[in-house]
C-alpha cells in the first residue's frame, strides 16, 4: 500500500466546506489502496478556540475512518485583529516547519492552499528534501484577498504574498486546481507546469434520499454554511423582500456574522427567517430534504473562486439560486442546477426569488431528480479519482 500525506489547516470534527473537502480526498485516497496521513492543527474551527478533547495538549495522533490524523499546537483565533490572525497562523506554521524538518515524511504529500504562509513553510520544506509535492489550490490568494478588500494592491503584505504565492507554483511537481481560471492564473507564471483540474465533487448516498412534498407549505429556501463577510447572508437577509412571496429562509451554520442575523430576526420580528445553528453534516442533509432551494451566495465576484456549495447541493438533488458570478455561475447555468442572479444585485435576486416562489412543489419535485440525474453523470467524484491516478498525479 503506497503512503501518501496531506497538509491542511483545516480537517473533521472541524466544520466547513474546506474540512469536508480534505476529508474526501483522504477518503477517496484511502479507497484507492493508498495509506493516508493528514497533518493539521489541533480542533478549533469555526469558533477559534480548542475543541475539548484537544485542550491542554500539544500534539495528538489520532485514527479516524482509517484516515491516520496527527494534530499540531495552534494558537487559536478568529479574532478581526490583524496581528491576532498572523499569530494564529505563525503558531501551527512554526510547529509544522520543525514537524516536517525533524520528522520522516513519506515521498508524496499534498498541500493545501490557501492559507498562503502554510503552505509556502510546507513547500519549502519539502522542496529541500526532494518530496514529489501536489499542491491542491482551492482559491487563488493574495487575488482573492485583494477582490475580498483584505489586502491593499501593491502594499508590503501584497507584494510579499506574491513572492509566496509564486514560490509554491515553482517549487510544487503538481498542481491541482479547483477551477479552469486557477488552472489559468497559474499557467500565466509557469506555462509548462502540470496542473489538473480537481472539483470538489463530493460523494454522498443518494439512496437516503426522500423527494415527498407537502403543496401547501411555502417554498422554503435555505442556506448552510459559514456566516462570513464573503458570503454576505446578514445583508441577503436585510434585502429579501419576503413581504411579497409566500417563502421562508432556513439558515444553518455559525460564524462572524451569527450576532447580527440574530439580532436583525429578533428587531424586525421576522418570522419567516428560521436560525437553527451549526448542525452536523448528516444531521443537515436530514433536516435539509424537507426544503426545496439552496441559496450560494457571494458578496463579491472572486476570480478562481467555485463554492463547492454548488456540486454538494447539486448531489442532493437540490436546485441553487446563485450569485457569485465567475465560473461557477457558468457551471449551474450550463447544466440546468437552478437560477442565476448577479452579485449583489438584490432587485435581481428578488425578481428570481419571485419566479421560484411561484413555481408549485410538483415542479421542485421534478427539478430535483433531474439535477440529481445530471449531478450522477457529470460530477462523479469516482470518475474525477481513477482520471488522477491514472495520470500518475498521486
Amino acid at each position: 500500500m503506497e503512503e501518501i500525506t496531506i497538509i491542511s489547516n483545516y480537517y473533521p470534527p472541524e466544520k466547513g466546506a474546506a474540512a469536508n473537502r480534505i476529508e474526501q480526498l483522504a477518503l477517496k485516497l484511502h479507497q484507492n489502496n493508498y495509506k493516508v496521513t493528514v497533518i493539521c492543527p489541533l480542533g478549533n474551527y469555526p469558533k477559534g478556540t480548542l475543541f475539548s478533547e484537544y485542550k491542554g495538549k500539544f500534539f495528538v495522533s489520532e485514527t479516524i475512518h482509517n484516515i491516520t490524523v496527527k494534530r499540531l499546537w495552534i494558537y487559536p483565533s478568529v479574532s478581526k485583529n490583524v496581528l491576532i490572525r498572523i499569530v494564529s497562523i505563525l503558531s501551527f506554521s512554526t510547529c509544522l516547519f520543525f514537524y516536517l524538518a525533524f520528522k520522516k515524511t513519506t515521498k508524496k504529500v499534498v498541500v493545501q492552499s490557501p492559507p498562503l504562509l502554510l503552505s509556502f513553510i510546507a513547500v519549502f520544506v519539502l522542496s529541500f528534501k526532494k518530496k514529489k509535492i501536489i499542491l491542491n489550490v482551492s482559491d487563488l490568494w493574495p487575488l482573492a484577498a485583494i477582490e475580498l478588500k483584505a489586502l491593499k494592491k501593491n502594499s508590503f503584505s501584497h507584494r510579499f504574498s506574491l513572492f509566496l504565492e509564486q514560490f509554491i507554483y515553482k517549487k510544487s511537481d503538481i498542481i491541482l486546481g479547483q477551477s479552469n481560471e486557477i488552472i489559468s492564473h497559474i499557467h500565466s507564471f509557469f506555462p509548462e507546469k502540470k496542473c489538473f483540474l480537481y472539483r470538489n465533487y463530493p460523494d454522498h448516498n443518494n439512496a437516503k434520499l426522500d423527494f415527498t412534498f407537502n403543496e401547501n407549505q411555502p417554498v422554503k429556501l435555505f442556506y448552510a454554511g459559514l456566516f462570513g463577510v464573503a458570503q454576505g447572508v446578514y445583508d441577503l437577509c436585510k434585502n429579501i423582500d419576503f413581504n411579497t412571496t409566500n417563502i421562508e429562509l432556513h439558515l444553518f451554520g455559525d460564524g462572524a456574522e451569527k450576532n447580527q442575523i440574530l439580532q436583525f430576526i429578533s428587531d424586525e420580528k421576522n418570522n419567516k427567517i428560521h436560525f437553527h445553528g451549526m448542525l452536523d453534516r448528516n444531521e443537515l442533509h436530514e433536516q435539509i430534504q424537507k426544503l426545496d432551494v439552496a441559496l450560494v451566495p457571494l458578496t463579491t465576484r472572486i476570480y478562481g473562486s467555485v463554492p463547492s456549495k454548488i456540486f454538494e447541493y447539486a448531489s442532493l438533488g437540490f436546485p441553487v439560486l446563485y450569485f457569485g458570478g465567475g465560473e461557477g455561475e457558468t457551471i449551474v447555468a450550463e447544466n440546468n442546477l437552478g437560477w442565476v442572479a448577479s452579485v449583489g444585485n438584490y432587485d435581481e435576486i428578488n425578481e428570481k426569488i419571485r419566479e421560484i416562489a411561484a413555481l408549485q412543489k410538483i415542479n421542485f419535485l421534478e427539478k430535483k431528480k433531474m439535477i440529481l440525474e445530471q449531478s450522477q453523470r457529470v460530477f462523479n467524484l469516482n470518475k474525477q479519482m481513477s482520471s488522477l491516478i491514472e495520470n500518475d498525479v498521486f
